[in-house]
């Protein structure tokens, strides 16, 4: 079978590990992970304590106001996922917006903001854990009392959106100490998200329904959004829900369901099956497939998706999946895919002893999502409901009090009856996730290469995809460099507009990650993308 080019930007080998194993964007992150399972905790323990963690040393990209998914595998072949995301205010009506002279929601400030859903989602992966929070988060609160040298990336966010955070009295206090951007190894300290997650740890639900609620919708309150309160403690029970799966590569795909965007990793895997296998790795009609089949879950997506509707489940339809594949075999544009690929988020991905497998995924949306925080308890909020949900009338993603926003995320596992789990990731991203998800699955499934590798290899966007903000942008298809100048020549001349993109290291094209069993020799191998600072641990 055909092999792309060398990794980029640094060629790693895969972690190998005979117990556990754990891949993150931090090495901070990975090394909490890896004490757990070290310690005996499984992978859901170990999640959890990575998850707290990440809130400390990538503070733009995730926090206690974001939201999370998982998907969790275990030993005896169960898929369960848990989908931690919140509803708009309860007064936020299309009239509303209307009202004030609105024609998309605001990606800052209240009005951005929806209730956080990633505390829902911990407390349900607590409750099939084997330790308790304190003990848990206790390495996170220690970094957030005793400060965490600030990172090249933390150093180029916290700069970039400096005037955003100086605004905001709780931001400027943990992120502009001495009223500048932190420099690179500079201390952050945290205290009151210290207090915060001591206080939550032993009391979860008051996040939703006790003193942490009722400071929240009263600061979002004040400052303009009509939340009553009542929405915050209609989205403190993430429930346990089974995953949705199609067949790839003779293998099982799962997926977290909606209002993730897993359903659009499915319907590429759908169109994909079957069609890449001894392509050539990053050739002309590997890309060009790859690329229309992201185009058209955008289009399907834009056309007629909401969290409350089944319209996903047809995509999957047989015909209508033939129809697809015709066009791109035509080469004719499935698209337009209106998207941008903006938004930060981090992820996780842990195999415990047992076998035991968890994928979890947790953003702000954007960075450092709404820029808006919540006096005097260090939780910055997400910015899903400005993102999210569109202004347009009658569409099943508009705005709507109790209809929860599309997502972009989302975390899969792949298994084989009689075999076991094969493979299991993320990739972080905004828009762009889906597409590189369904890219890293193509290298482990099509193409046989191994975690590391199938992380680090140049990829590709469809630009634009469904973000509310820029619907209806000019199509272009970035490519990062590595790709072999041949196949942009050949995609060119079939239509497509490329433009070539440089490998953005701490930008929005990473951090992918992955593990795959081999069971051949009773191993694990870990991969962590290059494109970050990410770390594969083995125990």
């Amino acid at each position: 079978m055909g092999r792309g080019p060398d990794p980029v930007p640094v060629a790693r080998r895969p972690v190998l590990g005979t117990g556990g194993v754990v891949t993150s964007s931090s090495p901070f992150v990975s090394l909490a992970g890896a004490r757990v399972l070290a310690d005996g905790g499984t992978a859901i323990d170990a999640t959890l304590a990575m998850a707290a963690v990440a809130w400390m040393v990538l503070p733009g990209q995730c926090g206690l106001g974001g939201d999370a998914f998982a998907i969790v595998r275990e030993p005896d072949g169960e898929v369960w996922t848990v989908s931690g995301s919140g509803f708009g205010p309860d007064g936020g009506t299309p009239e509303l917006y209307a009202g004030l002279g609105l024609d998309a929601l605001p990606l800052t400030g209240p009005h951005a903001v929806a209730v956080p859903g990633a505390p829902a989602a911990v407390r349900t992966l607590q409750g099939r854990a084997t330790r308790g929070l304190d003990e848990l988060w206790a390495p996170a609160l220690r970094l957030a009392r005793e400060g965490v040298a600030a990172s090249a990336k933390t150093r180029a966010d916290v700069g970039e959106f400096a005037a955003a955070l100086d605004a905001d009295p709780g931001a400027r206090a943990a992120f502009l100490p001495g009223g500048v951007p932190p420099e690179v190894g500079a201390r952050l300290r945290q205290a009151d998200l210290a207090t915060t997650l001591e206080r939550l740890a032993a009391d979860p639900d008051a996040f939703y329904t006790g003193w942490f609620a009722d400071r929240a919708v009263e600061h979002l309150v004040a400052s303009g959004a009509p939340y009553s309160g009542a929405e915050w403690a209609a989205v403190a029970h993430a429930p346990v829900a089974p995953a949705i799966a199609t067949a790839y590569g003779g293998a099982r795909l799962h997926q977290t369901p909606m209002p993730s965007a897993g359903w659009m990793v499915l319907q590429q895997a759908a169109l994909c099956d079957g069609e890449l296998v001894g392509s050539e790795q990053l050739g002309a009609p590997a890309v060009h497939w790859l690329a229309e089949a992201a185009a058209a879950a955008f289009r399907d997506r834009f056309a007629s998706c909401g969290s409350d509707t089944d319209a996903w489940q047809r995509t999957l339809d047989p015909a209508a999946l033939e129809r697809t594949r015709a066009a791109i075999r035509s080469r004719d544009r499935v698209g337009p895919a209106p998207m941008r690929v903006a938004g930060d988020t981090t992820s996780t991905v842990c195999v415990d002893a047992d076998g035991r497998a968890v994928s979890f995924i947790h953003s702000l949306g954007f960075t450092f999502g709404a820029r808006l925080s919540v006096p005097g308890t260090g939780v910055i909020l997400n910015n899903r409901l400005g993102r999210g949900a569109y202004l347009i009338d009658g569409h099943p993603n508009e705005v709507r009090p109790r209809r929860k926003p599309l997502h972009t995320l989302n975390a899969w596992l792949l298994d084989e009856p009689g075999v076991g789990l094969l493979h299991a990731g993320n990739c972080p991203g905004g828009d762009g996730q889906v597409q590189w998800n369904m890219q890293v699955i193509s290298h482990l499934v099509d193409h046989g290469d191994d975690p590391q590798r199938a992380v680090s290899l140049p990829r590709f966007t469809v630009f634009p995809g469904s973000d509310a903000d820029v619907v209806g942008r000019r199509r272009e298809l970035r490519c990062e460099g590595g790709i072999p100048a041949t196949t942009l020549e050949t995609l060119g001349a079939w239509g497509h507009d490329v433009v070539p993109v440089p490998v953005q290291v701490g930008g929005p094209g990473g951090s992918a990650l992955a593990i795959s069993m081999d069971h051949r020799h009773g191993c694990v191998r870990a991969g962590a993308d290059p494109r970050m600072e990410g770390v594969a641990l083995a125990v």
